[in-house]
């Protein structure tokens, strides 16, 4: 065994132990693709002289490695990513990616194969193409060894033939791999080509669908959008759904409806059919009796399923992505037309520089994408054009990114949105861009059902992106959320959230992160930041006629519910008390305290500075913050600090105390430390009671205070002085001074109108409570009446008996 930092066995020049160390020192589970990815693409180090022996030791490894063969090392590398994929055997022909490996797994099995096998790839080259016998070629290029034609490139076509079509896929092509780019450019050409291959039909009968076949029904829109056909309309679905059988597909799209809070009741049972199926398969995985049975019963096809990495590259996406809708194009196309609705995506617009992204607008140009994902949804409408011109009628359907529920609060975690969000939310920067074309999941989902139940709406482009969100309007939001951001550069912002992640490191964001470590996907994001606002003036008539939710832009309140899950799961951050206060004021307050049960005999005085951190926690959690003092000589001759501290609005919705009438209006809860160290608490009530005094109710507190951990020893009643409470409540409110002037107005009259608004409900609640009481008309106090009456005049007339 080679000792620790001298290389592997195979290779003794070439120090491993950096990527072993990542993967040993794990925690159970997965490593953090952070950790792995800090390590991988480090910058190469400066070129320095090799030791003498060192070029042959390496190009013997290379040798011994390449007499192996480009087909045996592809053998080798399938054999290790198979650790990565329990109970799948994966080929030399398998996707890896398809056949479940992660993100995160991909970063590890680099790390293997080069310390395993010898065998040194970028992982780059493995999302570009995760096939191990395209791995082991790259890999042999270059090393500088031979790549015969009969090891070159499986054809891209292979395992993918149309179902009823068995020579429409090209004969395989041992060409030798061009250069990534090229290359998929042949194979996205090769792919249009099976389009012209298919049969011809007559358009579809425009007649509402009774029967839908729905494809991605366990993902985020997919699962939105099937309970949103079954509302729009009286049609049954047929859900495909990738399972080993029809049992195991029912139960993953149980489990996926119930983890995007989306109900598995026995009415959407009752109108929905799981079938077992694979898109990526011949038939779609599918026997020719059940492809032949949806062909004659479907009436409508809506394509939804999509493999979405921003990572992988164009021959790891096209079977699904591409492939997928050109079965689908198929069956359509088979027995009685069908009209196919596809969702793709604004990101056949992602070319850098495009001035115009309108639905009737020219797509980019093929060779001016960068991302797989691009190509693969470029090339999926490229084919299903192709399919328009042989008569399919299809319509494709194109949101943006994809926001959360505006009422669940659901949202998609890979979604690219999502780590923005997080990421703004959590640094306080914001990179300056142009636009983002934002839409919740519930807006694109709704307009979505309802163009497939119009046959009128049918062939059509839709950019389903809402309105726009532009970079004033989200400083704006963030700002009077209570979380004033600092815009940078895209390049500066890209560079300070890696150097965070890497310092301290976010598992949340790391999706964010591989993708900003990625060449290739950076400029998909570019292009996402820096495009145009995506026109939807079709999608805006449709939605009018049918009298829709118009699309509004997804600020602030669309997103509340988001937000606080991304915040509970960690993504993003709420503003705090570590954030620099949104408004705040004092509250000075003295009066007499003493032993419980006892005289008050010792002064008490209160200077508190209570502030807000955003008008989203008093609004959500009627929360204040305290910071301040306690001056209490019975307690100790020095003033208490407080540590912690909060005032709760109308705690339990005002219900009175126990044994009381007291409606409470505040309940204030403090942590206080002494100087020589010892912690106490102090609770109080402001309370409100049926009576006219409502000026001293609301600036009386009663109080109790007691070591940590101990019962009260002291307790009293401070009061505000008349004469501070409008200077200090109210005219001596402080905005955080980096709002504007009018925003900081409009910050002080949120407040004040929320304020007073509880106070005055609070203290009107006893008078009423007292009122229904006095007026109670109930059959059973009307009753206790009369019984009461009853017996005043039986007392009445026993006593002037005993009179006379």
């Amino acid at each position: 065994m080679p000792e620790a930092g001298s290389g592997t066995s195979r290779n003794p020049s070439v120090n491993r132990r950096p990527e072993e160390e990542v993967i040993e020192r794990r925690r159970p589970g997965r490593a953090q693709a952070s950790d792995l990815l800090a390590r991988l693409r480090k910058p190469a180090a400066p070129a320095t002289t090799a030791p003498a022996n060192a070029a042959p030791a390496a190009a013997g490894a290379a040798a011994a490695a390449g007499a192996r063969g480009v087909d045996q090392v592809a053998t080798d590398i399938a054999a290790q990513a198979a650790r990565f994929l329990p109970g799948t055997a994966a080929g030399v022909e398998t996707d890896l990616f398809d056949a479940g490996l992660s993100s995160v797994d991909a970063v590890e099995l680099v790390a293997l194969m080069a310390r395993e096998l010898d065998v040194r790839v970028s992982l780059d080259d493995l999302f570009a193409d995760a096939r191990p016998r395209r791995l082991a070629q790259r890999w042999a290029e270059a090393a500088g060894l031979p790549v015969t034609a009969a090891e070159a490139a499986a054809p891209a076509a292979t395992g993918t033939a149309l179902a009823l079509r068995p020579g429409l896929l090209p004969a395989d092509d041992h060409r030798a791999p061009a250069p990534q780019a090229h290359e998929d450019i042949a194979t996205i050409l090769a792919d249009l080509a099976l389009a012209d291959r298919l049969p011809f039909s007559r358009q579809a009968e425009p007649a509402e669908p009774r029967r839908i076949l729905l494809t991605g029904a366990t993902g985020f829109l997919g699962s939105h959008l099937l309970l949103d056909l079954l509302r729009a309309g009286d049609a049954h679905v047929v859900c495909l759904v990738r399972a080993a059988d029809d049992a195991a597909a029912e139960q993953r799209l149980a489990e996926a409806l119930a983890g995007y809070h989306q109900p598995w009741s026995f009415e959407v049972r009752r109108r929905v059919t799981v079938l077992a199926a694979d898109i990526r398969q011949p038939r779609l995985g599918l026997s020719e009796e059940r492809w032949a049975e949806l062909a004659r019963d479907v009436d409508s096809i809506v394509n939804v399923a999509a493999a979405v990495d921003f990572l992988r590259g164009y021959p790891s996406l096209r079977q699904t992505n591409v492939l997928g809708p050109l079965q689908l194009a198929e069956l359509a196309m088979t027995g009685s037309p069908k009209p196919l609705h596809h969702i793709s995506s604004v990101a056949v617009f992602n070319e850098v520089g495009i001035e115009k992204m309108g639905e009737d607008d020219p797509v980019a140009h093929i060779d001016r994408l960068f991302a797989g994902y691009d190509k693969s949804k470029w090339a999926a409408e490229a084919v299903l054009r192709r399919a328009r011109e042989h008569g399919l009628t299809v319509t494709f359907l194109r949101p943006g990114a994809i926001g959360g529920h505006t009422r669940t609060g659901v949202y998609n975690p890979a979604d690219l949105s999502t780590g923005l969000i997080g990421a703004i939310s959590r640094f306080r920067t914001v990179p300056a861009f142009k636009f983002l074309n934002l839409a919740p999941v519930d807006w694109i989902s709704r307009t979505t059902a309802a163009i497939v139940f119009d046959p009128k709406a049918w062939g059509q482009n839709y950019n389903l992106t809402g309105r726009a969100e532009t970079l004033p309007e989200l400083v704006k939001d963030m700002k009077l959320a209570g979380m004033n951001v600092r815009i940078a550069g895209w390049k500066d912002w890209r560079d300070d959230l890696l150097r965070r992640q890497e310092a301290d490191p976010v598992p949340e964001l790391d999706f964010l992160v591989r993708i900003l470590s990625s060449p290739t996907a950076v400029k998909l994001f570019e292009a996402l930041m820096f495009g145009p606002e995506a026109g939807s003036e079709r999608t805006e008539a449709f939605v009018a006629r049918h009298r829709l939710p118009q699309a509004e832009r997804y600020g602030s309140e669309a997103q509340l519910k988001a937000f606080e899950r991304m915040a509970e799961n960690g993504v993003a951050r709420l503003p705090s008390r570590e954030d620099p206060p949104y408004l705040s004021f004092r509250e000075r307050m003295k009066g007499q305290v003493g032993p419980v049960g006892e005289d008050r005999d010792t002064s008490c005085r209160l200077a508190f500075t209570l502030s807000i951190a955003s008008m989203y926690q008093v609004v959500r959690h009627r929360r204040i913050d305290v910071r301040g003092q306690v001056v209490c000589e019975r307690i100790h001759p020095e003033p208490l600090t407080v540590v912690e501290g909060e005032i709760q609005v109308r705690p339990d919705e005002g219900v009175p105390r126990l044994h009381s009438n007291d409606h409470p209006l505040l309940r204030y809860r403090l942590t206080l430390e002494d100087r020589d160290g010892n912690r106490w608490w102090l609770e109080g009530f402001k309370t409100a009671r049926a009576r006219r005094d409502f000026w001293k109710q609301t600036r009386t507190l009663d109080i109790a205070i007691g070591r940590e951990g101990e019962p009260a020893v002291l307790a009293g009643v401070v009061t505000v002085p008349g004469s501070s409470f409008l200077p200090d409540q109210i005219d001596g409110i402080q905005v955080d001074p980096r709002l504007s002037s009018q925003e900081q107005r409009l910050a002080k009259l949120a407040w004040l109108s929320w304020f007073f608004l509880q106070m005055g409900a609070g203290l009107a609640e006893p008078s009423l409570r007292a009122a229904a009481e006095l007026l109670d008309l109930r059959r059973d106090a009307i009753d206790r009446d009369k019984d009461k009456l009853a017996r005043k005049i039986r007392k009445l007339m026993i006593q002037r008996e005993q009179n006379r």
